[in-house]
């Protein structure tokens, strides 16, 4: 008998058959038990019937990424079965259904063979509670079946999966928490009745949290959305759109968080709303992902010629075009910092885990306030979707920058001083030495101003004069060089490992994860390696990576798209090419073992580009 300090376990299934409540299931209830949580989904851009999975890592320590190889694998249809069996480790367990599929379609001789007749069991279940006519309807619960009989399996205390279950039914169907606690504990007592003395050798049991030590279990975008919150964004808008929908829907069942959220007829409307919003003097954002963000760009643009504040979230997926919906890629990086037609100026920020997707949210609020122009966050749909255990945020140290806008006393003020207003309007667009001027919020008295999308002069008004034109252009762009001096560094790169460690690895977004994951394994191999996350893509942090890249002998990039799209934005700004690269766009996230691997082919093999496959 060997007590995991990790365990991975995935479960599939049809989409709209509980694959993702079974998850959740496990997770929490190893949550609750102390374990450190990550969990990735995968599911078709279709709302029912095809197949999705999800894998939960549970490890006494932090983990940031889904794994190759799982310890169990629960089915309870055949397509699970075919897909996935090859990927539980020797040793490891399979639990399916056997009057759907036999022994001999099982194809593993390593692993343990869990037979669980779901229909068998629930139908014990309906007779108890007197259902014998609905045992059709309850065919349901062999989600929790599933779990439970893992759980036999792996001999953790039932007490504690029969504690989330109560809670997860309580706030849904109370009706249903007696009967749920009541098939979990005969499908966990049948499992350890028939499998007590299989060749299955591991175990889990609870482990104490830290004292005083307090954690959330969420996922990327209700983090995100958390942040907003806290920023005191109060309006958002969204055309609904796989994954970043996940967002707004969930600010909408929040209306205690006190912001207005309104579903948009299609995405033009949606930034233009926001924009309308912005110039009231409401903080204001977007929720979109790629093919919803190119019908931004024009409204984007309005916003940076208009110096208005708002704040875009792009939760990236494959594309071109449609691409794969629901699936992952980080493709969006080189649109992002050039779309729109004309130079304007936008920051650009690519946060790499869920606190990361937290505090980037506000600093994006405050980013767009201070330099009055639009911010872009690039999210991605790898951990929009995944959920994690992370620490309760800290944010009682968090400032909110509002930057110059005005109130009613400053406005009358700047009005009474020589050369902010002129016949009653104001120079909302005032040249100013940094580029940013005093800005009123509209039906302000004194604050009169003009908005448009042609080139202006300081009221407002369109003008084709080139002299003008000239000093617009210098004044809104120059904000860029002010961003870059104001921005504290460790909101533009982040940076682990040691300092001499001949590898680097570069990279950005969610590939962190799977990146920090790896590098405790290299660590042990004696291979060491440093990672240069860079979160600050626009204006690009040149001081900062030069002095990382300077100092290493092998430059690795590491992201999610087929041109390396990082490797070339650096390579622009610095002069310096990676000397390798490892890319993945199969749309499923990087693994700890194949960026491990990936590494060591590099390190020692001197590969220049490795193409990561595996789930594909």
């Amino acid at each position: 008998m060997e007590y995991l300090k990790e365990v991975a376990w995935l479960i599939g299934g049809p989409q709209g058959s509980g694959v993702d409540s079974s998850a959740s299931t496990f997770a929490k209830t190893l949550a609750t038990g102390g374990y450190h949580i990550f969990g990735g989904r995968e599911y078709h851009s279709n709302i029912k019937g095809e197949h999705s999975y999800y894998q939960i890592r549970a490890s006494e320590k932090e983990v940031r990424s889904s794994v190759e190889q799982v310890h169990m694998l629960a089915t309870f249809e055949e397509e699970t079965l075919h897909i996935h069996q090859g990927y539980v480790m020797p040793g490891g367990a399979i639990i399916y259904d056997p009057t759907i599929s036999k022994p001999e379609d099982i194809h593993r001789k390593d692993v343990t063979l869990v037979a669980v007749p779901y229909m068998d069991l629930i139908k014990e279940v309906a007779v108890e509670f007197g259902k014998e006519k609905d045992v059709q309807k309850l065919a349901v619960m062999k989600n929790v079946l599933s779990v439970a009989a893992s759980f036999a399996l792996l001999e953790y205390p039932f007490e504690q999966l029969a504690k989330t279950v109560e809670s997860f039914f309580k706030a849904k169907k109370p009706k249903l928490v007696q009967m749920n606690i009541r098939a979990a504990e005969i499908a966990y007592n049948y499992v350890r009745k028939n499998y007590a003395n299989t060749e299955f050798k591991f175990r889990l049991k609870p482990i104490p949290v830290p004292a005083g030590e307090k954690r959330l279990f969420l996922n990327g975008t209700q983090a995100a959305a958390l942040g907003k919150v806290v920023a005191g964004c109060r309006f958002q808008t969204y055309y609904p759109i796989t994954p970043a929908s996940d967002e707004s829907e969930f600010l909408e069942s929040h209306p205690e968080y006190g912001c207005v959220v309104v579903q948009c007829e299609d995405e033009i409307s949606s930034v233009c709303m926001a924009v309308g919003a912005a110039l009231t003097g409401v903080r204001a954002s977007t929720a979109t992902s790629g093919p919803g963000f190119c019908l931004m760009v024009e409204g984007m643009g309005w916003s940076g010629i208009n110096e208005v504040p708002v704040v875009i979230f792009n939760y990236q997926r494959a594309g071109p075009s449609t691409g794969l919906p629901t699936r992952f890629e980080q493709g969006d990086l080189k649109f992002a910092l050039n779309a729109g037609h004309g130079d304007f100026p936008r920051i650009i920020l690519a946060p790499g885990d869920m606190d990361e997707y937290f505090f980037d949210a506000i600093d994006a609020f405050n980013f767009a306030d201070r330099y009055q122009l639009p911010v872009i966050v690039l999210n991605d749909k790898n951990l929009a979707n995944s959920t994690k255990t992370i620490k309760l945020f800290d944010y009682g140290n968090v400032k909110i920058d509002r930057g110059l806008l005005l109130d009613d006393a400053a406005l009358a003020k700047l009005v009474s001083s020589n050369g902010y207003a002129a016949s009653g309007n104001f120079k909302r667009f005032h040249f100013e030495d940094n580029g940013i001027s005093p800005r009123p919020i509209l039906g302000q008295e004194n604050g009169v101003f003009w908005n448009t999308g042609d080139e202006h002069d300081e009221f407002g008004h369109i003008t084709e004069d080139p002299a003008i034109r000239l000093k617009m252009m210098d004044k809104r762009m120059h904000k860029l060089d002010i961003a870059a001096a104001e921005i504290p560094a460790d909101k533009k790169i982040s940076t682990y490992g040691p300092k001499d460690a001949d590898c680097l690895v570069v990279t950005w977004g969610s590939c962190k994860g799977a990146i920090l994951d790896a590098m405790e394994d290299l660590e042990k191999d004696g291979m060491k390696v440093r990672v240069l996350q860079i979160r600050l893509i626009n204006p690009f942090p040149l001081k900062e990576v030069m002095e990382e890249l300077n100092r290493a002998k092998i430059k690795i990039g590491v992201e999610m798209n087929f041109s390396g799209q990082l490797c070339g934005i650096i390579r622009e700004n610095t002069g310096i090419a990676m000397d390798a690269t490892i890319l993945k766009y199969t749309g499923r996230p990087m693994k700890k073992e194949e960026v491990r691997d990936g590494l060591r082919n590099i390190v020692k093999q001197h590969e220049k580009k490795v193409v990561l496959t595996h789930g594909a």
